[in-house]
This record gives C-alpha cells, structure tokens and sequence, in this order.
C-alpha cells in the first residue's frame, strides 16, 4: 500500500480514537489513556505495525497525549481551588521515580509481555469501577512517610506501564484516604503531568525498529497520533462533560467498567494466543 494511502488511513482512524476518548474523558471523568492505549494497539496493528514493541509506542503515545490534557485539566481545577498542592508537592517526587522506573521496565519488556500487565491492571481498574464504593476507606487522611515512600513510586510506576495518568490509580487511592472526590479528581490531573512529563521524556530516547515504526515516529512517541488525538480530545471532551449534566453518569460507569473488562480481557486474549 502506498506511503501517503496508509498515512490517510492512519489519520482516519486516529481522529475517531480522540474523538471517542474526549467524550468519555468528558463523561465519565476517566483518564483518555485507558482507552487510548487499546484503541491505538489495534489501530497500528491493523495497519500493518504489529511488531515486538508497538505497545511500547502506544503507551509512549498515549502519555504524551496525557502531558497537555492533564496540563489544561490542572490549571481549569485550580481556578476552583480544587487542587490539593500539599498533596501534590508531597508526592511528587515518588510519582516521578516511579515514571521513570516504568520507563526503563516498559522499554526492556516485548509488547506481549506489556499487553498481559495491561490486561492485568485494567481489569482491576475495571472491577473497583463496576463494584467499587464511596465510602470505603483505608485511612481519614492521605499517609505519609515510609507508607507514602511505598504508595508514591508504585501509581508512578503501574500508570506508565498501563500508558495512562494519574487519575485511575491516583482517584481511588485518594478516595480511599477520605479525599473528597472533586479533590481527588483535580489533584490526580496533577499526579498525570508528574507521570507522563519524564516517562515521555524517555520514551523519546528509545530505540524502534524502522520495520515496524509508523511515520513520524520520534523513539516511542507517533506524532501524528498525538497531534490528531489531542486535537479532537480538546473538542469533544466539553461534548461530555454537557452530557454528564444532562444524565445520570453512574450506570453509564458500570457499563464503562464491563466495556473495560472486556478490552483488558481480551488484550490478555491476544497476549497469550497471538
């Protein structure tokens, strides 16, 4: 096929992934990666780029789609004051070491052994958003110390490895510390730039294959993906949030959370049958 026909049919497919990933993102307040990562793995796939690293070009993507949309969500939930900064400035440091250990493990991994720990994670993403309650807690206030020391590194380190930001892991986690929720969700789009901002800057470093790199590729990260993705996110996540207003967001939840299952279960699938 030629160059500029796959290159169109690349475009194609990626202005519907991000047009698909702002609404959601609008809508149910999840993070764009957990549906870019798979949607991007199939897409390059189908286009021909299944090679032994295309997951680490999906995850690569996906988190610098996350560099401008977290960006853009802290500054609108400041203006607020919704964001925590003592949270933020106290986790900080662990989130960033743990992005740039999952770097370095992301990197050294085949894409097969990237899509079971995606499965993996994402099904647990996708039970606590299916089963999940409010009012569970592990704690009255976020921990400190050797407990933080622990927790700080590892959403770091799982987000990186899933390609996502701060807000599956860093909501929940806040949530079950007596966070509430509007600061847990503002506060976990600050968690999203400390993780993608030095994962991307690594994974700009890594070497792909020119066999099975798509065009305009720089180490890990396909700019066109980028630069159509963020494009559409920008426009149709305001689409979501007005349809948030106008539904109930919590069946629509529990539906999301099968519909991710199902993604993580048969990214497992493909894992272990090819």
């Amino acid at each position: 096929m030629p160059e500029t026909a796959l290159l169109l049919q690349m475009c194609a497919l990626l202005l519907v992934i991000g047009a698909f990933a702002g609404v959601l993102a609008g809508l149910l307040g999840v993070g764009g990666g957990i549906v870019l990562v798979p949607a991007f793995f199939y897409a390059f796939q189908a286009l021909g780029y299944d090679g032994p690293q295309l997951m680490q070009i999906c995850l690569a993507t996906s988190l610098a789609t996350i560099i401008v949309t977290s960006v853009r969500s802290v500054l609108s939930h400041n203006k607020k004051g919704a964001v925590d900064w003592d949270i933020l400035r106290g986790w900080a440091i662990g989130i960033a070491l743990g992005a740039v250990l999952g770097v370095m493990v992301a990197t050294s991994l085949r894409s097969v052994t990237l899509q079971m720990i995606f499965g993996v994670l994402g099904m647990g993403i996708g039970l606590y958003m299916g089963f999940g309650r409010s009012e569970w807690r592990l704690g009255q206030a976020m921990p400190t110390g050797i407990t933080r020391a622990i927790l700080s590194p590892a959403v770091g380190f799982m987000s990186v490895l899933m390609g996502i930001g701060g807000g599956s892991f860093g909501v929940p986690l806040m949530s079950l510390f007596n966070t509430p929720i509007h600061r847990a969700v503002a506060t976990a789009a600050g968690f999203g730039v400390l993780i993608a901002v030095p994962s991307v800057g690594g994974f700009l470093l890594v070497d792909i294959d020119p066999a099975h790199k798509p065009p305009l590729t720089i180490g890990a990260v396909n700019l066109v993906a980028f630069g159509l993705v963020v494009s559409m996110t920008l426009v149709t996540a305001p689409i979501g949030v007005k349809l948030a207003h106008a539904m109930d967001p919590k069946p629509l939840k529990r539906v999301f959370a099968v519909f991710l299952v199902i993604v993580a279960l048969n990214m497992l699938r493909k894992a272990f049958l090819g």
